[in-house]
């Protein structure tokens, strides 16, 4: 076997056919690959601009919301809770809001923060949880809890966790 490998006869010979075969491989066995996912990719993005082009045609105001979005500037937890409770006709008074610091982990920087809402409408919590997470993509909503007041029907406390990534 060792006779095999000091054999310069191999090389002149193994060399050229490898270097032959992958032509070959690649035209015969990639390229139709290739071709198969982006034909695949092709028809997704088809589909999805289909659905993307219906639901813009049954809500056309998320066009106006995303537009809103990018003039509102940096996140803030103070400005982003305010803005949608003013908008939810949640008053100041049965708001608190408590942020913790900016942590940066593996290249990331996350915050996260405490919002209590005391009496207010299930319609409210449910407006005002939507709302806030389909203004700020990038803020999550880790944890509800929802508590009745006792002798009240509609009447709630809300306490929600929101974690969000800069």
């Amino acid at each position: 076997m060792q006779e095999l490998y000091k054999n310069p006869l191999v090389y002149y010979v193994l060399a050229p056919v490898l270097v032959g075969i992958w032509p070959l491989l690649v035209w015969a066995y990639y390229l139709p690959q290739a071709n198969d996912a982006w034909q695949q990719d092709r028809q997704l993005f088809d589909d999805a601009q289909a659905l993307m082009v219906d639901i813009l045609q049954k809500d056309p105001d998320r066009l106006k919301q995303a537009e809103e979005t990018q003039m509102l500037g940096e996140f803030s937890y103070a400005d982003a809770v305010n803005r949608v409770a003013n908008l939810c006709r949640i008053s100041s008074d049965s708001l608190d809001l408590t942020t913790g610091s900016i942590v940066k982990t593996s290249g990331r920087e996350t915050q996260q923060a405490r919002v209590t809402l005391g009496d207010i409408g299930i319609v409210q919590a449910a407006k005002f949880l939507s709302l806030i997470q389909s203004t700020w993509v990038n803020l999550t909503c880790d944890r509800i809890k929802l508590s009745t007041k006792e002798g009240m029907p509609d009447k709630w406390d809300m306490s929600l966790n929101f974690k969000y990534d800069y």
